[in-house]
């Protein structure tokens, strides 16, 4: 059943042209708009897999999500929402207009406070802090984490707004230390090859309680798994993360290289890839694929 309900919802939105590639990085900008690939995993490692599933593309904010994850793992709680907050904002994933009422950016999910997060991962220098976040996405995905090198120098070639956003928090004090390694680790998160079948499997680690379905190694510590998915489900898919919490119900993240991931807890994952996007960053294929699926499926979590 399962792999007829993806086939027949891929067949149903291949033809779907609106939207437009992202091309403020420059290498976004040469991605397929016919693309487009379905992916759902359940708790129990069975896959079923449509269109371009297996094609390869940028993590981009998809990795937020992981990284969030990972520092909640090395700092505790407590200190990791000292520095970032937990509400949405209304605004858009690259806004630099303001922080919240305590200086922090307002959560993990957009680009300020994902910078702000990858700011607290530690490590003896920047080759054992660049280690620890791609073996991290890795134990997600099930598989080694490869940085494209063409999509990180463009990144970092043309990041000027996510600079003026680190220095803005660097005044404020909601990061400190080395701004430039920061920004360079967080470019190279944003540029980490994956499918919409490694999004799937990382989407049903967290389904799973943090523990992959596929490989059985443990992604991320239970008691963290929560705290994930909730700021996922309020603030994954950026200023229409409250449609897409009413239409599909269900924690996600989306990526301007067109991705996006959905978390069924306790049943499955799913991955969208679709570069087309719309006005506020997100795959307009991708979200009409996750809520036909919700729909489908009976996953809305409110249902």
């Amino acid at each position: 059943m399962l792999d007829a309900v993806v086939a027949e919802v891929h067949a149903a939105l291949r033809g779907l042209s609106e939207g437009a590639v992202a091309t403020y990085i420059p290498e976004l900008a040469r991605a397929d708009p016919a693309a487009f690939g379905v992916a759902v995993v359940t708790v129990d490692g069975r896959a079923a897999l449509a269109g371009d599933a297996e094609r390869a593309f940028t993590l981009q904010s998809c990795s937020k999500p992981m990284t969030y994850g990972l520092a909640l793992e090395e700092r505790g709680a407590e200190v990791v929402h000292a520095r970032v907050g937990a509400e949405p904002t209304g605004d858009r994933f690259n806004s630099i207009i303001k922080l919240d009422g305590r200086d922090r950016p307002h959560n993990p999910m957009v680009n300020a406070g994902a910078i702000a997060i990858t700011s607290l991962i530690g490590g003896r220098d920047q080759a054992e802090r660049s280690a620890r976040v791609l073996a991290a996405l890795g134990r997600y995905t099930g598989r080694p984490a490869v940085v494209d090198g063409p999509t990180y120098e463009s990144e970092r070639a043309t990041g000027h707004r996510n600079r003026a956003i680190a220095h803005l928090m660097l005044n404020y004090g909601a990061i400190e230390g080395p701004l430039d390694e920061h920004l360079d680790l967080y470019f190279q998160q944003c540029s980490v090859l994956v499918t919409a079948r490694d999004l799937a499997v990382a989407a049903a680690t967290l389904a799973n309680g943090g523990v992959n379905p596929v490989t059985q190694a443990r992604a991320l510590d239970a008691r963290h798994v929560r705290d994930v998915l909730a700021v996922m489900f309020t603030c994954g898919l950026y200023d229409g993360a409250g449609q897409w919490a009413r239409d599909v119900g269900l924690p996600a993240k989306s990526g301007v290289g067109g991705g996006i991931l959905a978390v069924a807890p306790g049943r499955l994952g799913i991955g969208v890839w679709s570069p087309l996007l719309d006005a506020r960053g997100n795959s307009v294929r991708g979200v009409e694929a996750c809520r036909e699926l919700s729909r489908r499926l009976g996953l809305h979590v409110f249902a």
